[in-house]
């Protein structure tokens, strides 16, 4: 078995034993665990109170989280996969865990208000999932961001290869009626413009894209798979910025932020060695500098308001060689470089951001769990204070 299998497969069966609960009225029926049930796994770690919640719920695989111009939260999901599938008559099937199967429609993009009520902007986004043997596991809208008052959405469940044909992994403009229009045709960019050192063994032809960020009227997209960080005009022109697998291999890089300069995690190959991921800084000539080390399974990135780094973890334990629930940690690093782990227990956290609240919001129980187990949770780190 390959290690991208052992990933998929460990997923889905710690998913399942996480719902093994007391018995339904049906006595040969396991109940599912309730929002309130993964949430009570997750603890603080502070030396003082901090109020934590949960923010939002019934999401369908939620990753990407953003604040937008309206002070609301949009949340980008995967959605539910589907039926639809290709061949490879039709295209370059993904190896090990193909065939993929979708949706052409399903990825969904949410709008969470202040009260925790959730609201569908769309659900015209394309959504896939991996063959039923490695977990069913969905990918659909990775991440969204804004430019100005305008919302647009990256995609890593589309493309022929994910089962989909004539579609494709892209950014796309959301309007304020739920109608998409394309921008950039992302799984083309990728097929014509190779990185230096791809993983043959680990290849998914249309992309797996996971973060993005908005800067000065542009986006900027980060590829795990392909290991690459690109820049997208909203013309659609495509530039790479840095080729991460050049330099570094395939380490999976997934998280990005930028504060001050561009940094970036990585999510490690599986099995999962505990502090084999780590986090690097984009210099302004181009090279990726290792400025956080000793971290696992990185899948999200934030700053707070003193400039201090949060790290998102999915999964921390030396014996956890797979997506492992209950395990997820969020660790804080100072300026000086001392680390805490503040949050632990999460159940496959997938995204985090900081509200403009100043309180840490995190998408948990972002995939391996049936769609609408998804939830949103708030720590509120400076509660204290006020």
């Amino acid at each position: 078995m390959t290690p991208r299998k052992r990933l998929l497969v460990g997923a889905l069966a710690l998913g399942l034993c996480l719902g093994a609960a007391p018995p339904a009225r049906a006595a040969d029926t396991a109940a599912m665990p309730g929002t309130r049930d993964i949430a009570s796994l997750v603890q603080t770690h502070t030396g003082y109170p901090v109020k934590m919640s949960v923010y939002a719920t019934g999401l369908n695989n939620p990753r990407g989280l953003k604040f937008g111009p309206d002070g609301y939260l949009y949340v980008a999901e995967g959605g539910r996969g589907g039926s639809h599938t290709t061949t490879a008559m039709d295209c370059t099937q993904v190896p090990e865990v193909g065939p993929y199967s979708g949706s052409y429609t399903g990825g969904r993009i949410s709008r969470i208000d202040h009260h925790g009520h959730r609201i569908t902007i769309t659900n015209k986004f394309p959504s896939s999932q991996t063959s039923a043997q490695t977990g069913s596991l969905v990918s659909g809208v990775a991440d969204v961001a804004f430019i100005g008052r305008t919302l647009y959405a990256i995609t890593a469940g589309a493309g022929c290869s994910h089962g989909l044909k004539g579609t494709y992994n892209g950014i796309a403009r959301v309007d304020t009626d739920g109608s998409i229009h394309w921008i950039a045709n992302l799984s083309r960019y990728q097929k014509n413009h190779p990185v230096q050192n791809p993983e043959e063994e680990d290849f998914e032809p249309d992309g797996t894209w996971y973060s993005m960020v908005a800067l000065h009227g542009e986006l900027f997209a980060l590829e795990p798979n392909h290991g690459e960080l690109v820049k997208v005009s909203l013309d659609g022109k495509v530039r790479r910025v840095v080729d991460v697998s050049a330099s570094q291999g395939h380490i999976v890089p997934t998280a990005l932020a930028h504060h001050g300069q561009f940094f970036i995690g990585n999510l490690g190959t599986f099995p999962i060695t505990a502090g084999s991921s780590k986090v690097l800084k984009l210099t302004r000539n181009g090279q990726l500098w290792p400025v956080a080390d000793r971290l696992t399974t990185v899948l999200g990135i934030a700053f707070d308001r003193r400039g201090c780094m949060y790290v998102l973890e999915d999964t921390t334990g030396k014996d956890n060689l797979a997506p492992t629930p209950g395990t997820g940690k969020v660790v804080r690093i100072e300026p000086s470089g001392d680390r805490h782990a503040v949050v632990t227990g999460l159940v496959l956290p997938s995204a985090m951001t900081f509200g403009p609240d100043g309180a840490l919001y995190v998408s948990n129980a972002g995939f391996g769990l049936p769609a609408g187990m998804g939830q949103v949770l708030r720590f509120d780190f400076d509660g204290w204070r006020h």
